[in-house]
């Protein structure tokens, strides 16, 4: 039995400005194992983006695609998939705006089209813009998560499709996109229950939107230093930033290391 779990988000949180595993957080994850504690990734990103994180973490367990898709030691123990009516309906309601969208499960991804904001919202989290074919990999494969990228519209988003999916928004330009109902909290939820971690207390670190059900929903949640505004009301502790030692300095208030 673990002593805690204690989960993780990446982008301006785990990982560094240039989206990489420093050697002291490196460091800090295997000392959370030392200690019978379990590190978690919880992310936005979904399992074929963050490859080097894993490796570079030794971290198996990952609640990804914003809780739509979660492993537990390597090996799948939840999905959500959306419809692909939907799917394409979203997409038809983003042409309207003339907004690109991005269908993504835990292997690949694929756009419908590359724009201005595509490229703009690829590069402000370090990633290459996935290839084009999005309707035809909808269509033959499992979608677990959406990305819209668009400025200006969040409102005409969420009041279209609002009873039906969640809308994060997480860079100047792009939403991610999960089924109403879900987010990391949920994904954390079924994480627990079916890989028999009940009853084991709880933390987790975040900076951003997408942050705030999962900050919400553990025992103990830690904001960086460089939260979003409207998020550090949620935390226990705020640490400094994830490029000021934030998260060996949080762990270490919770004498976690």
């Amino acid at each position: 039995m673990y002593k805690a779990l204690v989960f993780f988000d990446l982008d301006n949180t785990l990982l560094n400005a240039q989206t990489r595993v420093d050697p002291e957080v490196a460091a800090a994850m295997d000392s959370l194992r030392q200690n019978n504690v379990l590190p978690v990734i919880s992310t936005g990103r979904n399992i074929f983006e963050i490859p080097n994180t894993m490796r570079n973490t030794k971290i198996d367990t990952v609640v990804s695609g914003n809780g739509d898709y979660v492993i537990y030691e390597g090996k799948p123990v939840y999905a959500v998939e959306f419809p692909k009516t939907l799917v394409a309906e979203m997409a038809a309601y983003a042409a309207d705006f003339e907004d690109a969208v991005a269908v993504l499960n835990s292997k690949e991804s694929h756009m419908n089209k590359v724009t201005k904001l595509t490229q703009q919202a690829y590069d402000s989290v370090n990633s290459t813009v996935p290839p084009l074919g999005a309707e035809e990999f909808w269509q033959n494969n499992q979608v677990n998560m959406m990305i819209v990228m668009t400025q200006g519209h969040d409102a005409d988003y969420r009041l279209k499709f609002g009873d039906q999916l969640t809308f994060y928004r997480n860079t100047p330009f792009s939403m991610d996109i999960v089924l109403k109902g879900n987010s990391k909290s949920e994904g954390i939820k079924q994480l627990i229950k079916n890989a028999g971690l009940e009853g084991i207390p709880t933390y987790a670190f975040g900076d951003g939107n997408n942050d705030i059900p999962m900050l919400d929903f553990v025992d103990h949640p830690v904001a960086m230093g460089n939260a979003l505004d409207n998020v550090k009301p949620y935390a226990e502790f705020i640490t400094t930033n994830n490029t000021d030692h934030g998260i060996v300095n949080g762990l270490k208030h919770f004498d976690l290391i």
